[in-house]
């Protein structure tokens, strides 16, 4: 499933244009290129091991395999905090404040972060061993008795009862702490922070064409937007911010289990059982085969382009030429961001929709109107 719908994401927007217009999309790719090799490079080495029962690679690729590991997550993980502040300038900010904030220049540096920064905690110090150094000594010093000094990373490697030896990723205290509040916390608090502003915008813009639907104003007063269209906006937004609910609650549910524990176990001198570990870490890799849903399939110009390949580049998917019928138009502003909502036009009898297709909700994939 993570290959597959990450896969997709991908060829989606190098085959549409309209895609590539969108600067969200950006980083939509390379958390798809970083959760699909995630599910190549690392999850089918851990279900070998869990189906095995053994690791059968030798240490040096286990350390490897590991380094990989937290590299890829944790790239994954910032890939989803960029996406998030990407959306709280395009849709809390001026137009102008966004196209100032989010130039290409800027995308570009956020990109590179979200892949070099994460070697700093993965390849780096796992190569060098620095996140075991105090751990090795361990229990020698708790447990100094005559044949009762083997350490615990050794413990935890050879299971006695099977005559397995497995990969263990084990950390001491400064690392653990290190590792989890750069790779979680700090994107955590981000996104919780940009999500909210989102939402309570939201909140405010609903709340506000309720009570011009009330007042009978218009929108604009360039422009008389009917009923039906304030009721799609409202309906628009509410969508969106239950879109919110479900990104934030989907990625807590995959990944505090995992980096809460991470803190925990060397204060309690590594006493979290192993099968605890494993059900934690699967849980966050099944993180990287819900975010194509969460961040693709759920907006409309990603299905129809999804459809069009996996339809063979079927007519009907496509969208209506831009030299068909004129589409009639109103605006609405979210904190001076201006918005352009079309309506679905009759022709040949048939509803069809519009020229330009709108994001599934501004909140989703916003995008200023250079209007």
């Amino acid at each position: 499933m993570a290959i597959l719908g990450n896969l997709l994401v991908m060829v989606a927007v190098c085959r549409d244009r309209q895609l590539r217009k969108i600067k969200t999309n950006y980083f939509i790719v390379s958390l798809a290129f970083a959760d699909l090799l995630v599910s190549v490079l690392v999850m089918p080495f851990g279900a070998i091991e869990l189906v095995q029962d053994i690791w059968i690679y030798g240490e040096m690729f286990c350390l490897v395999r590991t380094s990989l590991d937290v590299l890829l997550t944790t790239a994954s993980i910032f890939h989803l905090c960029c996406i998030s502040l990407d959306r709280y300038y395009a849709i809390c900010c001026q137009p102008l404040v966004y196209r100032n904030k989010m130039t290409p220049l800027r995308i570009a540096l956020m990109l590179g972060g979200c892949w070099v920064i994460p070697m700093f905690i993965s390849f780096l110090p796992i190569m060098q061993g620095w996140n075991n150094i105090g751990i090795i000594d361990l229990e020698r010093i708790s447990k100094p008795r005559l044949g009762q000094d083997l350490h615990v990373i050794e413990k935890r490697k050879f299971n006695q009862n099977s005559n397995s030896t497995y990969c263990i990723f084990m950390v001491n205290k400064p690392y653990a702490i290190t590792c989890s509040v750069v790779a979680f916390y700090i994107p955590f608090l981000l996104m919780v922070l940009a999500y909210y502003r989102i939402y309570v915008t939201a909140k405010e813009h609903a709340h506000q064409i309720q009570m011009l639907q009330r007042a009978g104003a218009p929108t604009e007063s360039r422009f008389q937007p009917t009923d039906q269209h304030s009721t799609h906006r409202m309906r628009t937004e509410t969508k969106a911010a239950k879109t919110l609910c479900i990104i934030m609650g989907c990625f807590c549910l995959c990944w505090a289990p995992f980096f809460v524990t991470n803190i925990v176990d060397p204060f309690v001198d590594y006493t979290v059982p192993g099968q605890v570990w494993t059900a934690f870490l699967w849980l966050g890799y099944i993180n990287s085969g819900l975010n194509p849903f969460l961040y693709a399939f759920l907006n409309k110009s990603f299905r129809r382009a999804f459809l069009i390949i996996l339809c063979c580049d079927d007519e009907r998917y496509r969208r209506p030429s831009i030299l068909g019928q004129t589409v009639p138009c109103s605006t609405t502003t979210i904190n001076g961001s201006t918005h352009v909502l079309r309506d679905a036009v009759e022709c040949g009898g048939q509803w069809e929709s519009q020229s330009h297709p709108p994001a599934s909700s501004p909140l989703v994939a916003a995008q200023p109107s250079d209007t």
